[in-house]
């Protein structure tokens, strides 16, 4: 089992450059800062744009809600 595995994204050159300072100051990787971000923000931002979705379903009726029709 792979314990890790390579991305590769574009992002605005401020923030590759804000990573790469904090990794500098910090001694620690830009990896490490990456990953951070990633566990500590991935969360939130599935809660945020799947409910969204799911509310979308149920105004659509593609999906039912838990707490029954409201009509």
């Amino acid at each position: 089992m792979d314990l890790s595995a390579t991305v590769t994204f574009r992002t605005l050159p401020e923030f590759k450059k804000r990573v790469d300072f904090l990794a500098k100051e910090t001694h620690r990787t830009a990896s490490f800062y990456y990953n951070k971000l990633l566990n500590d923000y991935l969360n939130v931002i599935e809660d945020i744009y799947l409910s969204e979705k799911a509310l979308q379903e149920i105004r659509e009726k593609k999906m039912k809600s838990l707490f029954g029709d409201s009509e």
